[in-house]
């Protein structure tokens, strides 16, 4: 159990059988009256974010989210397969659990996976990937205006825009974040 007066940046709590983490917390003293803490937290399930005044005193059931690195294996249908390197077992997560950054994960990639008491919130891709274009439009000579982009369809089926001078075969790295292109890797 903790208490309202314990919370701090990053805590996890369990209210009305859902789990919440506190973004910012603020303790306050008026001149007059109770105190009590003033509290923005996020529903780590749905990523809603609240503000409420809470009393000191106010009891709360301490949540454990588990985050562990597993591999993707394949897909089938919805079900998206995981496995855990060390004791091998094969978790199917549904695609409804997957951000749309997913889309940039290749088989055998590490994800970091978040549950709360054994049921899966969140698949957290790798922050950069390394994938070859499978198809793209040639560059145009002389069409040298700044910025000119292109799209580019990469090994997993994802489409980004990349600068005009990225080739079918190329190796590009990726900012999963943002989905955009980074720099050209050499092989």
């Amino acid at each position: 159990m903790l208490t309202a007066s314990d919370f701090r940046n990053g805590v996890t709590f369990e209210m009305e059988g859902k789990v919440y983490q506190v973004i910012e917390f603020q303790h306050v003293k008026p001149g007059k009256g109770a105190a009590f803490v003033r509290t923005k937290y996020k529903d780590v399930v749905t990523g809603t974010i609240r503000e409420t005044s809470f009393n000191p005193t106010a009891k709360f059931e301490n949540a454990v989210v588990e985050r562990r690195e597993l591999q993707y294996l394949y897909n089938d249908g919805d079900l998206y397969y995981f496995m855990d390197m060390e004791s091998y077992e094969q978790t199917p997560i549904d695609g409804s659990k997957l951000g749309d950054n997913f889309k940039f994960v290749k088989e055998n990639e590490l994800c970091k996976i978040s549950s709360f008491k054994g049921e899966v919130f969140a698949v957290e891709p790798p922050t950069f990937v390394e994938l070859v274009v499978t198809e793209t439009e040639p560059g145009v000579r002389g069409d040298t205006a700044t910025n000119v982009t292109k799209a580019a369809t990469l090994e997993t089926g994802a489409v980004i825009r990349v600068p005009i001078f990225i080739n079918e075969g190329d190796l590009l790295r990726i900012d999963t974040r943002t989905g955009e292109y980074l720099e050209r890797v050499n092989k």
